[in-house]
């Protein structure tokens, strides 16, 4: 299975360690990592998703990012924003885009918690859900 990884670099402490993360269960899964493409924060990800997704060698799209909470509700609208960007183009293409985006709501604290089980998570959902439409054609 061919993927894209799209990493967001706002909360880069948090977000290149869950790449680094995502990278290894990719590598474990022995899946390969086509493109790897840095935007500058989550809200930019549909823009680039969309271009990856129409590539015929690619399979599937891991999305990474973090959404710490500010003093204002900023970050829930990105965060449900986007999600539903995300899952737009997945209906539209067919293809899984796994959402490896956390928050919002949370703390820098929460974030760094959560690195590897979301990474992980958001990896090997991309092998799970191309199942599913594998048994449905």
């Amino acid at each position: 299975m061919n993927i894209a990884i799209v990493t967001a670099e706002f909360n880069q402490e948090v977000t290149s360690k869950m790449f680094d993360v995502a990278l290894e269960k990719a590598k474990n899964l022995k899946l390969n990592i086509k493109f790897t493409c840095k935007v500058p924060g989550i809200f930019d990800m549909p823009i680039v998703i969309d271009a990856l997704l129409q590539k015929n060698e690619v399979d599937a799209v891991v999305t990474l990012g973090a959404v710490i909470k500010g003093e204002t509700k900023h970050d829930e609208l990105i965060a449900n924003a986007v999600a539903q960007s995300l899952t737009q183009l997945a209906i539209k293409y067919k293809k899984p885009v796994t959402l490896g985006i956390t928050g919002p709501g949370m703390t820098e604290r929460q974030a760094l918690a959560r690195i590897r089980p979301v990474a992980e998570r958001a990896v090997d959902a991309v092998i799970k859900i191309a199942n599913q439409l594998g048994s449905i054609k």
